[in-house]
Parts: C-alpha cells; structure tokens; sequence
C-alpha cells in the first residue's frame, strides 16, 4: 500500500459550488434562516406549465368540459323560461283587468284612446286575453320545465365535480411522485446547500397548497368562463343594447383586477418563501432543542422566531388583505351595472319595447354575468397562491441532478474489496482545495485507518468511495473496476457503513436492524443483534425486539442507538466496510466488546475506519495521517510511533497528562507534552 506524494496542482475545472457535508453555513443553524427572497415569479408560464400537468388525462378532461357546457347550457335557459313564467303571470293579472269580450286590439285602442300611450304600448306586446285570468295548467308546465332544467343542471355539475376531483387528486399523486423520484435522483450537494425545513416545506406545505388550488379553481374557472359566454349570448338574444350596457362592467373589472393581482403577486411569492424559512428554522431549533437549552440560547431562537413570523405576518396579511379588495370592488362595479339595466329595462317596459319577463331575466342574467367575473376574480389569490407554490415545486424538479449510471455498468467480475486512489482531486468549493492529487491502495482484507485533526479529509475520502460526491479529477477503483463505470446501487449494496452521526426510523428495534439486509430470517437477525451486543440490552426491554422506537430515537440511550446501526451493517455481510467514528458513543467496556465484534466482521473484508480515539485502531494494517486532503504520514501503529512525526505528536497528546500542546492546533508540529 503506497501514497504519492502530492504533485503538480490539477487545473480546477467549472464545477458548481458545493458545501461540506451537513451544509455547514457558519454561526447557529436556527440563526441561518434569513435568506433572500426568491426571484419574481413568472406567473403564465408557471401556471401552463401546471396545467399541463393534466395533460395524461385529457379524455376525462373532455368528458369534463363536455358535463360543464350542458350542465351551464340548462342553467342559463333556466331564467329565459322563468321568464316567460312572469309574462303569464303578468298576462293573467293585466287579462283580468279587461272588459270581458273585447278583444286586444280594442283594449288596446281604448287605452290610446284615454291618453294612457305607454300603457297601449306594453299591452300591444303582451299575450292578453281580455276577461281571462293566469292560465295555471301553462305555468305549471312551465315551472316543471325550470325545476328539470336547474336538476338537471346540478345532477350534471355533481358528476363533472367527481369526475374533476380524480383528476386533480391523481395528478397531485403523480406530482408527489415525481417530486420523490428526482429526490432520490439529486446529489448530495443539493442537499447540502437547502435547509431540510425548506425542502420539507416544498414537498408537503407547497404540495398540499397546489392540490387545494387546483381543487378549487378548476370546476370554478371552467363553470364561469361558460358561464359567462353562455349568458353573454342570451342577454344579446333578448336586448342587444342592455347587452352593451351590461358589457360595460367587464373592461373595468379586468382593469381593477389586474391592478390588484399585480399589487399581490409579489407578497404571495413572499408569503411561502417566509413560511419555507420558518418551517425550516423551526425545525432545526427543535431538533436541537437541548443544545439550545444547554447554551442557553432560547431568547435568541425565540428572537429569531418572532423576527420571521413578523415577516410571514406582514406578507400573509399583505397578500390576502390586497387581494381580498377584488371582490367587493366587482361587487361595486356590479352593482352599478345592475342598476344601469334596471332604469334602461324599465324604460323599454313601459315603452313596450321588450316584455317585463325578459327584463326580468335581463336582471337575471345581468347578475349570472357579474358572479363568475367576481368568483374569476376572487380566485385571483388562489391562483398566485398556488402557481408560487408550484413554481418552488418546480425548481426542485428543474434541479441538476447526479450524472446518470451508465447505459450499460460494468460488473465487479472478481470481488475482493480492493480499492484504490488514482491521483485524486477534490474540492468543495472551486476556490478552496481539499484533496489533491492523493493516492493510496487498501488491499484486500486490510483495515486501513484514518486519523487526522478536523478538516483533514477524512470522511470526504469515504464519500468519495460511495461516490456521495464526484471526483474533479483522477479516479477511484473497486477491484480494479472504475466506480463511475459502476451503477451506485450496485457500488453501494457492496459497501456497509457505520456513521458517527446514528439514523434510526420510527419503527421496532427489528426492522431497523433488518434495514441493513431485507428478507433476512428472525434467526440472522438475533445473530447479528447477538455479535454487536444489541441483543444484551434488547433483552431487558418489555417488549424485546418489537420495541418501537420513535422517529428521534429518544426511548433509547446515545450508544444503544449505535449498536443497532452496527448491527445493521453487520447483517448486511458487505465486502467493504466503512466505519466514521462507529463506537464513538459506547462505554468504554463496550467498545472493547465491539473491537472484538468487529474484528470478526473486518477479517474477510477491506476496512476503513476513521478514528479520533487512536486506542481503536492500533491493530490496523495501515494508518493513514491526513492533514489539508494528503497523507502526511502511513504505516503501522509502530511505525508511526518510531517515526516521531505528527502521529506521534497526535498520540502523545491523547495519552499524556496534558492534552493540549502549547504549539496550537496543528499536532504536526507540536511537540508532545511532557508526562
């Protein structure tokens, strides 16, 4: 096993700005949330792009617009019907009023006659039997005929209603899948750079607020456009001139609304940015909500929590309060036009130019025609609302995701757990060099150690190996076979790993071991518990192996948890083995116990192990020293102690009786404290 020293420095190449794993932003998580808004929205686009989200149902789509023109078609029928049920109405009262044996025209003569000219007029365009009262069997048909028109109607906008909500609910299925599917496809780095609030925010809160608004908006939207066009049509039918009154009200209300919306758009975009941030403030202060007690910083996370839900505030009140004027300014405006129609409709009775059951579905019409404007209009914020959550939608599925896996991977022929470093560079920030020009070989079955202060390298050189991050130059080799020739299921499912940070589910200490290897027996899985030491403490717990431990894993101790992720890789049986600081929270009994443990599991298998407690890996094949991404220093434990240099220095500093050296940080210069 060899290490070359470092060489000629690598051209930095164009590479997208990373962050160190955790996503590292310096001070406080809780005090990081005050970033800066998103850029303006682009409304049209963002809104046909979700629209067209829809299109995999097009034939339900049809259907759906073809239950909405009929359903709206006998609704707007049904007031030029209502109508003539007033003309007979009318007709019947004014009929009765006559002398009985004239007829029409002689009352209507007599009534020139009186001097009483408009009331000839409107007698002239009425059907009147003089002597002759309301003809009940004929309005009786004639309110059957509303009453099966508006049943109709409504049995059909039920059926459009269902059939829309499977629609809407199957594509917000499909989003959601979608959103799942390209995050399993983004790279680490991605997840580096966004707080996990903010992401789960996009995924849940941003989600939901797009399946509402589509729910909402869609059946209204389509109902009043048709609405609008089918009233619209008979308003020109029955009086052209009130038809031109009425059209008055729409160029106001498309200027007052487009005034309004552009005044709210900015604010609802604020609006879930704020409530993104929040989230994701709030959900980091509360997973560290004993480091914040333990340093007292509560004031501060409440400070910082009161300064960003004032800002939510301000944008939620902003954008609902701007937005909530539209619809009492359509209100106003379609007030003015409803009387506008009543003086004229009223003139035109009396002039006997129009009858009063037509004006008095003019009136009708006049008010169908103002309502979808009001509900398009009211709708407004909706829409912004939900075309800002699926504009955050989609910039994470726009997101540039990992290099894909070869169209056809290679295959490791001959596993032995071989790997090696070929010139290796690293950066994770292009301005910043980590990892240049390393290469080192871990043979089969060897453990080979990592030892180094912070920052050295250590752990990014195993997310190289897990190819977590890609490499900016050289290449890394398992078995010979180059990684990113490799599909990264194939590469990972080869390699177990064992993290300082535990991750235990909700779920019972048997699955969560079973994690490492599914389908495996209730007897490998005790064996497993058995060899790491679970199997001591699950023994003493009530419920044994079907314990369930919540999603913080706060039922079980620091170092139980870390015994259950051992475990876990050791069920897995993988030919690498990785393991970062894996006993750094068991006792130290424990840990000899787990030495042993995993001795038995490293004796088939190449072995990294990144170490701070040197007493861990002084059986090692090989130890590495890292300082600045290079190996400084290698050998065995002996070795290095013989060679006096830095991991002499790092040794006697854990051992001796003062731990830290006058020299400062950097142990490979300092000289060891006298014992």
């Amino acid at each position: 096993m060899t290490a070359v020293p470092e060489q000629k420095r690598a051209p930095e190449a164009a590479t997208p700005k990373r962050l160190p794993p955790g996503g590292q932003r310096g001070g406080p998580p809780w005090m990081g949330a005050g970033m800066p808004a998103e850029k303006s929205m682009n409304f049209g686009p963002s809104a046909r792009r979700l629209l067209g989200r829809l299109r995999p149902h097009r034939l339900q789509l049809v259907v759906i617009i073809g239950l909405a023109v009929v359903s709206v078609g006998f609704s707007v029928y049904g007031p030029k019907v209502l109508g003539r049920a007033t003309d007979l109405i009318f007709s019947g009262v004014i009929g009765r009023q006559l002398p009985a044996g004239t007829t029409l025209e002689q009352a209507v003569a007599a009534a020139r006659a009186s001097g009483n000219d408009n009331f000839a007029d409107m007698l002239a365009r009425m059907d009147v039997v003089p002597g002759v009262g309301i003809d009940f069997p004929a309005l009786g048909r004639v309110l059957l005929l509303a009453l099966g028109l508006y049943l109709a109607a409504s049995a059909l906008m039920w059926w459009q209603g269902w059939l829309l909500n499977g629609v809407v609910q199957r594509t917000v299925l499909k989003l959601r899948a979608d959103v799942e599917d390209k995050l399993n496809r983004l790279p680490l780095p991605y997840f580096d750079r966004q707080p996990r609030g903010e992401l789960l925010s996009r995924v849940t809160n941003d989600i939901d607020n797009i399946s509402q608004t589509l729910q909402q908006t869609l059946s209204q939207l389509l109902t009043s456009l048709l609405t609008v066009v089918g009233v619209l049509a008979m308003m020109f039918w029955i009086s052209p001139l009130l038809a031109l009154v009425a059209l008055v009200a729409v160029p106001l209300s498309v200027i007052v609304t487009g005034q309004i919306a552009k005044r709210s758009q900015q604010k609802f975009i604020a609006q879930w940015t704020h409530t993104g941030e929040l989230n994701g403030q709030i959900e980091e202060a509360f997973t560290g909500h004993e480091l914040v007690k333990v340093f007292g910083r509560q004031r501060e996370v409440e400070a910082a929590f009161h300064a960003k839900n004032e800002e939510l505030f301000r944008a939620s009140f902003g954008a609902q309060f701007i937005s909530g004027i539209i619809m009492p300014a359509m209100m106003f405006i379609g007030n003015l036009s409803y009387v506008a129609i009543a003086v004229v409709g009223g003139l035109r009775v009396a002039s006997g130019s129009m009858s009063l059951g037509d004006v008095q579905a003019f009136i009708q019409y006049s008010r169908q025609f103002t309502q979808p404007l009001t509900q398009v209009a009211s709708m407004a914020n909706l829409l912004q609302s939900g075309v800002a959550s699926a504009e955050r939608v989609f910039a994470v599925l726009d997101a540039e995701e990992q290099s894909p896996d070869p169209a056809v991977p290679a295959r490791v022929a001959d596993p032995h757990g071989r790997v090696e470093f070929e010139h290796v560079s690293f950066r994770y920030e292009p301005d910043k060099p980590l990892i240049e020009d390393l290469s080192l070989v871990a043979e089969p079955g060897h453990t080979v150690a990592i030892v180094g202060p912070t920052g050295a390298g250590k752990t990014t050189l195993v997310n190289l190996i897990m190819r977590f991050y890609e490499l900016d130059a050289g290449r890394i080799t398992l078995d010979g076979v180059d990684i990113t020739t490799l599909a990264r299921d194939d590469l990972r499912g080869r390699i177990g790993m064992v993290l300082q940070d535990t991750w235990l589910f909700g779920g019972t200490i048997r699955d969560n071991i079973a994690y490492g290897r599914p389908g495996a027996t209730e007897e490998e899985i005790v064996d497993a518990a058995r060899a790491t030491f679970v199997d001591r403490f699950v023994r003493s717990l009530p419920d044994g192996y079907d314990t369930v431990i919540d999603e913080e894993g706060s039922n079980v101790s620091a170092g139980e948890k870390q015994l259950i992720t051992i475990a876990r890789a050791f069920l897995a049986e993988p030919s690498l083995l990785i393991l970062d600081e894996a006993t750094s929270s068991v006792d130290t009994r424990t840990e000899v116990l787990l030495q042993r443990a995993m001795a038995a599991l490293r004796s088939d298998r190449t072995s990294f192990v990144i170490a701070h407690r040197l007493s861990t890996i002084r059986d090692a094949d090989l130890i590495l020293m890292m300082e600045n991404g290079r190996i400084v220093e290698q050998g065995t434990h002996e070795e290095l102690l013989a060679a006096n240099g830095a991991y002499h220095h790092l040794y006697q500093s854990q051992f001796s009786q003062s731990a830290i050296p006058e020299a400062g940080p950097d142990l490979a210069t300092a000289e060891p404290a006298s014992v």
